[in-house]
């Protein structure tokens, strides 16, 4: 419990630690009482701040973004390659920080407009490099989504770096679908080595941008 009585309980302090609480008990433990608990309030006191655990999940989203973009900000001349790569994997690492971080900020709402910064100068680039706006969307978007959608996979079995879950040793799934070797087989490219995999999917990410929209080919072309 924090021992913090005098601090002023604003959104930002609710958020920080709600965020210090999620590696403890994870989404599912995740409560606002369990959160005032913590500041030594009653629960009461974060409805003043949020209508709901939706609205603290916006803002623990926007938290969390907040320190990403402070931790690691892209290098000012990068192409749209390595912006893009360093955007993905900034994602990937500030999501791996926290226990369902993937699963927090899936779906939330930014509360302000800070990611505005950085989409806008992404897209700048883009568009600069020779994509149309939608294109560029197009790029960025499945390039977050992919990011996304793997962390969401990878805290599935490591909920935070150093641990794993029951029910996911390699070889173990292996003697059980021994009928069907070529998906037992699988299993080391499944769930092992998470770091090669996603460099590898990323990768083709990449790759299928500049296979699909050849920056700078003719406008219309797709």
């Amino acid at each position: 419990m924090s021992t913090d009585r005098r601090t002023p309980l604003d959104r930002k302090r609710v958020a920080d630690t709600a965020l210090a609480l999620l590696n403890e008990v994870g989404l599912d433990g995740l409560s606002l009482r369990a959160i005032a608990r913590e500041l030594d309030v009653k629960a009461p006191a974060l409805y003043w701040h949020f209508k709901d655990k939706q609205a603290l999940l916006d803002e623990m989203a926007t938290e969390m973004y907040r320190r990403m973009v402070e931790g690691a900000p892209p290098p000012a001349d990068a192409t749209w390659q390595e912006r893009l790569l360093t955007s993905c994997h900034g994602l990937r690492a500030a999501l791996l920080s926290y226990r369902d971080g993937a699963k927090v900020y899936s779906g939330s709402r930014f509360t302000g407009t800070l990611h505005g910064v950085e989409m806008e100068a992404t897209l700048r680039l883009f568009t600069g490099s020779g994509f149309t706006l939608a294109q560029s969307v197009r790029a960025t978007s499945t390039a977050y989504l992919y990011t996304l959608g793997f962390v969401a996979e990878e805290q599935g079995v490591r909920p935070l770096p150093g641990e794993r879950r029951p029910g996911f040793d390699v070889g173990e799934r292996a003697r059980l679908l021994a009928d069907f070797p070529l998906t037992a087989a699988a299993g080391a490219d499944l769930f092992q080595d998470y770091d090669r995999l996603f460099e590898e999917g990323l990768a083709m990410v990449v790759a299928g941008v500049e296979a699909r929209y050849r920056p700078g080919a003719a406008a219309g072309e797709s």
